[in-house]
């Protein structure tokens, strides 16, 4: 970029890094024959009859925009979903709202609660998105970490040790992209009261409930007298394998969810109608389609961990997700300089863990989101790079 053009990009957005995520899977797909560990994103094709369903709505002719918020029919069954699920009520004509994925829906929210200044936490190693969409909102970022000898699961002491005065939020991710960790109910019952006594919104992101392998998911959005300060975000691209549809959606009360309309409405107008309509037949008919993925999730799961641990790289097991998290601190690397090393002598792609915050520096995101070969292909390659280093 030239410096007359570089003049006029916002400093707030200059100061924000591209996704680490997205830089190592461009390289890998310059290499012949490399095999990607790096994008969160189901090998599966979309069920045929949730295709079927998009197909059947261009048939009908049905090309139009929608209500803003969204098709109400969409709008009930996310609302009868979350209420099956997650022990969740929402009234769907005004707390529910159809948007352009989970990443759009969040950035909705954000927006919609965010003054400058105001300061939201989050823990880590988390999505690659919070931290800079929370600044592109001219709010501050405060992380929490969460620790490898806890399998990065919740942790109630370290949100009370990094809470500041201004803490407007916290934004939460279970099960965890990208370490597979989770909440369990005591601990969410936990951060609900302290979130009473600081007075502070709860934005749940549970895009990968669905793939909770080990014990049965908790939404804290269920927890009673909770449901005035949660934001319950969610979508299909992950349990549906419906990444390319973009459909998320958020349940939350009236006034956050008008709020969270307007952003939308000025930014997208409404989600594609097709989108909403394959949403539908998801919602109505996909969960035997889910629970098969799920199975074959689980079973890679297994394969890639043992894998891991097999060749040195110490792996906890992920209770969901479909991101296996393994350490490579005993090799004296950074994340960065290991990833590269992998990415030139084994031709596989992972993800350097300082790409999801300062708490993935030291590991590796390895998604098993590929076929069970590709990641016996992707094991032995690491395996013999790995020898090498401790020759």
């Amino acid at each position: 970029m030239n410096d007359i053009s570089r003049s006029f990009v916002a400093s707030h957005v200059l100061g924000i890094p591209k996704s680490g995520i997205r830089e190592f899977f461009a390289i890998a797909a310059t290499m012949e024959d490399a095999i990607s560990l790096g994008i969160g994103e189901p090998d599966f094709v979309t069920p045929w009859h949730i295709r079927e369903a998009a197909i059947f709505a261009l048939e009908q002719g049905k090309t139009s925009y929608t209500d803003n918020l969204g098709l109400i029919r969409l709008r009930r069954e996310v609302a009868k979903y979350v209420e099956k699920n997650y022990g969740a009520s929402y009234d769907a004509p005004t707390e529910v709202l159809i948007g352009v994925g989970v990443s759009e829906i969040l950035d909705c929210a954000l927006r919609a609660i965010i003054n400058p200044g105001d300061k939201i936490m989050y823990h880590e190693p988390c999505f690659v998105s919070y931290s800079p969409s929370i600044r592109l909102c001219h709010g501050v970022p405060v992380g929490v970490p969460t620790r490898p000898e806890d399998n990065f699961e919740f942790n109630i002491d370290e949100v009370r040790r990094c809470w500041q005065p201004g803490c407007k939020a916290i934004i939460i991710n279970f099960p965890t992209n990208p370490t597979g960790g989770i909440a369990t109910r005591k601990q969410l019952e936990d951060l609900a009261e302290f979130a009473k006594e600081k007075n502070m919104l709860v934005i749940s992101d549970e895009i990968y409930s669905e793939l909770t392998y080990d014990g049965g998911h908790a939404s804290i959005a269920s927890i009673p007298g909770m449901k005035e300060r949660v934001v319950f975000l969610h979508g299909f691209s992950k349990a549906f394998a419906m990444t390319g549809f973009r459909i998320g959606y958020a349940c939350a009360p009236k006034p956050i969810i008008e709020g969270m309309m307007k952003t939308h409405q000025y930014a997208l107008m409404c989600a594609p109608i097709i989108s909403q309509e394959a949403a539908i037949e998801a919602l109505m008919n996909g969960r035997p389609d889910m629970e098969k993925m799920r199975e074959q999730y689980m079973r890679r799961r297994d394969y890639i961990v043992g894998r891991f641990n097999g060749m040195g790289l110490e792996c906890h097991l992920p209770k969901g997700t479909f991101y296996a998290f393994p350490s490579v601190k005993k090799f004296g690397m950074t994340s960065m300089d290991f990833a590269k090393f992998i990415l030139e002598k084994a031709k596989v792609a992972v993800v350097p863990g300082n790409a999801f915050g300062p708490s993935g520096e030291g590991f590796l995101r390895a998604s098993f989101s590929t076929s069970y070969e590709n990641l016996v292909e992707a094991a032995d390659r690491m395996e013999k790079a790995i020898e090498t280093l401790k020759a």
